[in-house]
């Protein structure tokens, strides 16, 4: 039985991140138990991790922290196929504009705020929004590039580089919708709630070999 971990540290959207697992491991897969929990060792001992994020970054790394969760999250993610949402992917990055944060810092670069110069374009960025997939990727398989997926954010991950950026989206202009390299695949968006094409996305990586 395969066992994927949805990361509990008092922050994120995950009764309805575990669902979306749940419905996926029902629907193709036999042997995949699905457990929302915020036990380091239940982390350390998953064979996948999910690790989202919901609110304001410093919230989100103070919980991270005081949960005693930080050191199976660095482990989790340099050691088993990992996937971040939202905060979750912010959260890699080695700085945030909110609150002036230090993140988990396992990607170079910022997390910034949205500054539109259009007063049609408001803050939080909120709804349905293309996704160009930039870099093939397992986890792109059978999700068909331009395909719209559902953000809810007022900050956005500037990489360093773009080596390990998979998928951008334009709003107040261009920015990285998705992140992967080796084992860990993260993105901007909410897959929970882009409905076909996010579930696709969160089954691909339940069959997902990282090599």
């Amino acid at each position: 039985m395969q066992k994927i971990v949805v990361v509990d540290y008092g922050m994120g959207n995950l009764r309805s991140v575990a669902k979306a697992f749940e419905f996926v491991a029902r629907e193709y897969f036999a042997d995949v138990d699905v457990i929302v929990s915020g036990s380091p060792q239940q982390v350390a001992d998953a064979d996948r991790v999910v690790f989202p994020g919901q609110g304001a970054m410093p919230d989100c790394m103070r919980y991270l922290r005081e949960s005693g969760l930080e050191g199976a999250v660095r482990h989790a993610a340099a050691s088993k196929p990992f996937f971040g949402v939202c905060v979750g992917m912010q959260m890699l990055f080695d700085r945030s504009e909110e609150g002036d944060t230090p993140g988990l810092g396992l990607f170079a670069g910022t997390v910034r705020l949205f500054r539109p110069t259009s007063t049609s374009q408001k803050v939080p960025h909120m709804g349905w929004n293309t996704v160009t997939q930039t870099r093939a990727h397992p986890l792109w398989q059978d999700i068909a590039d331009e395909e719209r997926f559902y953000f809810v954010h007022s900050y956005f991950c500037e990489p360093a580089d773009d080596i390990n950026t998979v998928a951008k989206t334009d709003y107040a202009g261009l920015f990285t919708a998705a992140i992967a390299r080796d084992n860990i695949f993260a993105t901007q968006f909410h897959p929970e709630k882009s409905h076909r094409a996010g579930l696709t996305l969160y089954k691909n990586f339940l069959s997902w070999t990282p090599t």
